[in-house]
Formats: structure tokens, sequence, C-alpha cells
């Protein structure tokens, strides 16, 4: 490896050593930790999860209905709106917005979105 390539690394583990101190990152992984240990919330993800399998298995199969879509999407809703989730989920986007932004200010340079274009193989 090149003392170029090595330097470009240590920035890169300096970058996420970084965004790991952040307030967003902090209140993300605060509220993964919430979501993890909230016994109700967990159930609602099972219980979400669980149909929502199911209702893939039948759009697989040919089976699937506005009624198991209707489920699926109730269950999603009502899982969104318990404090702890919707804590979560804000905590997410905020996240993600900033790290969306950290790679803009990196592609910008250099004229690619490596956030969005280096993995896709043909490009129109």
């Amino acid at each position: 490896m090149s003392v170029e390539q090595a330097s470009i690394e240590d920035l890169g583990r300096e970058l996420g050593e970084r965004i790991a101190r952040t307030t967003e990152y902090e209140r993300f992984e605060e509220a993964r930790e919430a979501v993890q240990r909230d016994e109700e919330v967990q159930a609602k993800i099972d219980e979400f999860e669980q149909l929502r399998a199911e209702f893939m298995q039948a759009r697989e199969t040919g089976q699937a209905t506005n009624s198991g879509l209707q489920k699926v999407q109730a269950a999603q809703d009502e899982l969104h709106s318990m404090p702890t989730m919707r804590e979560f989920l804000d905590a997410q986007d905020e996240l993600t917005d900033t790290l969306e932004t950290v790679n803009e200010a990196i592609s910008e340079p250099l004229a690619v979105d490596f956030g969005g274009e280096a993995g896709s193989c043909c490009q129109d």
C-alpha cells in the first residue's frame, strides 16, 4: 500500500470517528438502543415483519390482495406511530441527511457522486 493510499484511509477513519461523535449520530445510537430495549416496539416489529413476509410470499405466488397490502401498511403505520420508533426514525432521517451532506462534500471535487453512481454498472 502506498503512503498516499494509507493517508487517504487514515483520513477516512478520522472522518468516521468524527461522524460518530456528532449529535446526529449519538441521537441515532440512543434511539436505536431504545428501540432494542422496548419490548412493545419489538413485538410490533415482529408482527409487522410477519405480515410483510406473508404478503411478499402471497405476491410471489400471485395471491396478494389489496386487503393484505392494507394490513401491512396499517401495521407499519402503527409501528411508526409508537413514540420510541418515531424518535428512531426521526434520528435516522437526521443522520441520513448529515451523511448525504458529507457525501456531497467528498464527491464535489471529484465530479462523481460515489454514493449514488459508483456502485452502478450502467448509467444512461
